[in-house]
């Protein structure tokens, strides 16, 4: 992300400063634990989508400052609910704000920026805008459920698992870039390609993380190493690795869910098991698969060519991502 970074550095101040003041109360618990979190080296990858989509489609007034605002309050309450229903001790490679200051605190100051989001997008006066960003809002909290239900469970479909992610990740990355072209009210077909194109980055970017959850060292991560797996986590290498074991070893990893004290123990087996499948091979043909994709919509998008560079160079550059 870092030729987005630095070409919207200039309009990334306007959406920090819009970040600041709308974390701002007089109950000083609320701008505490937000700072904390938003302060702690988050890529703001979504805004930076939001920012990059409206220079594409030639939008030139200011409204995608709040609209990029609105979306990393969004993604910032889903990390502060999702760290209290994961129990998480760590984020962004420092204590998670649920073990400084309770998990009752994080679940209603991400209820907080979640309200915050909404008086955002009303700024825009853009009922698709509304639209679009309540309607990820809704999806997100359907595939954290989803993912809640299917916890432990190796017998969820490969669609199931595509599903929770979808929901889970991909659908804020195509609600930020899809609303910049209502807020630019570009012809319909735009709109489209740009939730195409923010739909294969954010199932791109979800795979690769579920992929580095077993691969990245954990100081290149930030966080522990197969922390997914030890949370009794179902994603695709484990789910495809149970799909093609033997029954026995089946009941074996199933007895890996059911208790947790084993699986730190089993972990360099299953990863061999992995490495001996060529899921990992396979897993990094999914990304590939989802940033062409993601490609073919940004062919079919204009805007200027150095933004258009640095959007390629995201899609080559996300299948060697480390971090």
């Amino acid at each position: 992300m870092d030729a987005l970074s630095t070409r919207f550095s200039n309009d990334m101040a306007h959406v920090e400063a819009l970040l600041s003041q709308n974390v701002t109360s007089g109950i000083a618990l609320i701008p505490d634990l937000s700072h904390y979190l938003l302060d702690a080296g988050g890529k703001r990858i979504r805004p930076l989508l939001t920012l990059a989509c409206a220079s594409l489609v030639g939008y030139e007034g200011t409204l995608h400052y709040p609209l990029a605002a609105a979306v990393e309050c969004i993604h910032t309450a889903t990390l502060l609910h999702d760290d209290v229903v994961d129990q998480a001790e760590e984020r962004r490679g420092k204590a998670s704000a649920r073990l400084v200051w309770g998990n009752s605190a994080n679940v209603l100051v991400g209820d907080f920026l979640f309200s915050r989001a909404f008086q955002l997008m009303v700024e825009t006066k853009t009922l698709k805008v509304l639209e679009i960003l309540a309607r990820a809002s809704s999806r997100i909290a359907e595939g954290e459920v989803l993912q809640l239900l299917s916890l432990k469970n190796l017998t969820i479909t490969e669609e199931h698992y595509f599903n929770i992610i979808e929901r889970k990740t991909a659908e804020l990355f195509a609600a930020a870039c899809e609303v910049t072209g209502y807020l630019a009210q570009a012809p319909q077909d735009t709109c489209d390609h740009l939730r195409r194109l923010g739909l294969h980055l954010g199932l791109a970017f979800q795979l690769q993380d579920d992929l580095l959850d077993y691969t990245a060292t954990s100081d290149a991560l930030g966080k522990s190493i197969a922390k997914d797996f030890l949370e009794g986590k179902v994603t695709w290498p484990w789910l495809m690795l149970y799909q093609r074991v033997s029954p026995s070893e089946q009941t074996w990893m199933q007895s890996l869910m059911d208790n947790e004290d084993q699986r730190p123990i089993a972990l360099p087996l299953i990863i061999a098991m992995m490495h001996q499948h060529h899921l990992f091979a396979q897993m990094h043909d999914l990304v590939i698969h989802h940033t062409q994709a993601a490609q073919d919509a940004l062919n079919h998008l204009g805007g200027p060519q150095d933004v258009r560079n640095a959007f390629g160079d995201i899609l080559q550059s996300l299948a060697h991502r480390r971090h």
